[in-house]
């Protein structure tokens, strides 16, 4: 029976020669290993002394510090079951998340009045200031529910992803394995540890006895880099919209750090072929991590871009604890090709345990231990894997399924355009086309569309020209940098 992560952490904590380790580090100070355990067990005593207990919820807004985390694994010290919230939720959406979780207690920034009636309401750093450490404990089960991941519900109700203290281990492994974490990284977070991706990472670091210095975003780029010089850090966790900030606030800068860099991970959005080969040439001698996932089946597949190069649209090899197969859309297993891809399907421990209080959406997508996915993709020779887009994404003209990415990256190359998403449009002969839109670059007031059509007629063939071309003002994107395509789609 392997170890949960809270179990690592405090088994780091009461070894001699790593208790003093520094453990995690934000904006406001540091802890190490074992003044981090302490802190657990005091919000963990707090919690019992109000009557938490076992599979009780607790919704907890992200402040993107070391309380936060301290109330994550208190709940798991009692085996109440954590739910974050983002940072700047609105009111309404937390009312309906503790209202459908029937929250015993709300844990933000400040009080808020809407809240149930009856309802615990404390700020992080209230939790464990006058509790003696709990010391009647026992450590969680390995199935048990550990944390409700909410969707951020852009379309619709939000889902609530379950996961399960042994689908963080085998998340954490396919991290920690995947990026050949050593003891002694330093890892940098600027990504909210409300969703998935940054959360991730930070729980890896900590079940490998490394150190995690959070930070809220880039925003602030001085931060960044003074992080990056005071905790002489190791490797930085990034989503790709926040590597093209970090690029556009600070220039060149991270390429200073070449001797110091171990690695970088992306992930959470497909990575500019731009950037991906500007932080190539910045840290030649970095690894460069490239992670396929989603918060149902996290981590699964990666891609270190600076080893194997001119792989276009792959996104590498399955994860140490994931499996992949390929379907056709009534689920059976095909040999997917370039010319033939079909649906990805995963497998292993890092699948979910299933939708909240969603058996038949859950019964939708998972089967006989695989998560099914709308992601057309195929795998070759060398065991890569292709990623070609999603299936109300992908184009189908005349029978070819073309991937969106594949004309976008080129289309960005065009010194006219600034950003771009490609849809499909319909045809009455080949039933699908190619229609891109663009937002133009910086004093650019027209586009030159007829040199545009000229210079993609040198990058893609004939069938992966657009056909239409529309000049927008921004191209629609998540927190996370995903193009939100059905906003473009008429």
């Amino acid at each position: 029976m392997k170890d949960s992560i809270l179990q690592r952490l405090a088994g780091w904590a009461e070894q001699a020669d790593h208790a003093d380790k520094l453990c995690l580090a934000d904006a406001k100070g540091s802890v190490t290993y074992a003044e981090m355990w302490d802190h657990i067990r005091r919000a963990a005593a707090y919690f019992k002394s109000i009557g938490l207990k076992q599979g009780d919820c607790v919704v907890v807004q992200c402040t993107q510090d070391i309380n936060y985390l301290v109330c994550y694994f208190a709940c798991n010290l009692i085996g109440a079951v954590f739910v974050p919230v983002e940072r700047g939720a609105s009111a309404g959406r937390i009312v309906e998340i503790l209202t459908d979780t029937e929250a015993k207690i709300y844990i933000g920034m400040k009080a808020m009045e809407e809240a149930p009636a009856n309802m615990d309401i404390r700020k992080v750093r209230e939790l464990s200031a006058d509790c003696e450490p709990l010391s009647d404990y026992e450590f969680p089960e390995m199935e048990n529910l550990s944390e409700i991941l909410f969707s951020t519900g852009t379309t619709g109700k939000s889902k609530g992803i379950m996961l399960s203290y042994a689908n963080n281990i085998a998340i954490a492994e396919n991290v920690t394995n995947g990026v050949s974490m050593k003891p002694d990284n330093v890892e940098l977070v600027p990504m909210p540890l409300s969703h998935s991706h940054g959360l991730r990472r930070t729980l890896s670091n900590l079940y490998n006895g490394s150190s995690v210095i959070l930070i809220n975003g880039v925003t602030l780029i001085k931060q960044f880099f003074d992080m990056i010089e005071k905790y002489r850090v190791t490797s930085i966790d990034l989503a790709p919209t926040i590597l093209s900030m970090v690029f556009k606030l600070s220039k060149d800068k991270l390429g200073n750090y070449r001797d110091q860099m171990d690695y970088i991970q992306l992930g959470s959005a497909p990575l500019v072929q731009e950037d991906k080969d500007r932080l190539a040439e910045l840290l030649p001698e970095t690894r460069l991590y490239d992670f396929y996932g989603t918060t149902e089946a996290g981590c699964s597949c990666i891609l270190d871009f600076n080893e194997v190069k001119h792989k276009a649209g792959s996104i590498g090899k399955p994860a140490v604890n994931a499996r992949f197969i390929f379907v056709d859309e009534n689920r059976n297993p095909i040999n997917a090709t370039a010319e033939n891809p079909g649906y990805m399907a995963t497998a292993g421990g890092q699948n979910m345990l299933g939708y909240f209080h969603a058996p038949e959406l859950t019964e939708s997508v998972m089967k006989d231990g695989f998560i099914y996915t709308n992601d057309y993709a195929y795998m070759d020779e060398e065991g890569l894997i292709y990623y070609i887009g999603r299936k109300d994404d992908v184009i189908n003209c005349g029978g070819i399924k073309i991937s969106p990415d594949e004309i976008e990256l080129e289309v960005r190359k065009y010194p006219q355009v600034k950003d771009c998403a490609c849809v499909p449009a319909q045809d009455a002969i080949q039933g699908q086309v190619p229609k891109i839109f663009v937002s133009l670059a910086e004093g650019v007031e027209e586009l030159d569309e007829k040199d545009l059509r000229k210079f993609l007629k040198t990058m893609l063939d004939a069938n992966k020209l657009p056909k239409y071309i529309e000049v927008i003002d921004e191209i629609p994107r998540t927190y996370n940098g995903k193009i939100q395509r059905k906003k473009l789609l008429k």
